[in-house]
């Protein structure tokens, strides 16, 4: 019998204490005892990226993160992306561009393309594709994704734009 480990974490911006198995998969802990299902489950091995979170604004497969690797952590799913009722930019970016297709791993991929762009807002073409290299479609030839992905970058830099020409008004 396992016993059951103590984990303080931080989803979405909500700090928490959740009691595991030291077997349980993040995963399994967001979708399962926490109930956000935007985070899908896939492959289950890592391979297809539609489980992809931010742990620390660094992206993961939460299917081959062990829950309590989370312990003090910041995790980000793709339901604390938006604000309330108001998409993110890159969420908007995707729809208006066309790159959701039949929407599985459009989760993962939202989520990739944060970290993405949080770490480098003009990424290049080839940087998008490797951005997004571990999340696979099986819809569609990535072209949309990474325009997608090149309009987002773009929104993001003006709206930041924006906020520095006001603070400096």
């Amino acid at each position: 019998m396992e016993n059951n480990l103590t984990i303080e974490i931080t989803i979405n911006g909500k700090k928490m204490t959740q009691q595991i198995s030291p077997a349980m998969t993040l995963l399994d802990l967001i979708r399962k005892e926490l109930n956000l299902k935007g985070t899908k489950k896939g492959c289950n091995n890592g391979n297809c990226g539609s489980c992809t979170v931010l742990m620390d604004g660094k992206p993961v497969n939460s299917c081959m993160t062990l829950a309590v690797q989370a312990d003090g952590k910041n995790i980000l799913t793709i339901e604390g992306l938006s604000d309330g009722s108001i998409l993110h930019p890159i969420q908007e970016s995707f729809i208006e561009k066309g790159a959701i297709q039949c929407g599985f791993c459009t989760p993962g991929m939202v989520i990739s393309a944060k970290g993405l762009l949080d770490k480098n807002p003009e990424p290049t073409e080839d940087e998008i594709r490797e951005g997004i290299s571990g999340n696979y479609c099986r819809c569609t030839g990535y072209t949309k994704i990474t325009d997608a992905v090149k309009h987002s970058a773009a929104v993001l830099r003006n709206e930041k734009d924006q906020l520095m020409e006001v603070d400096h008004e």
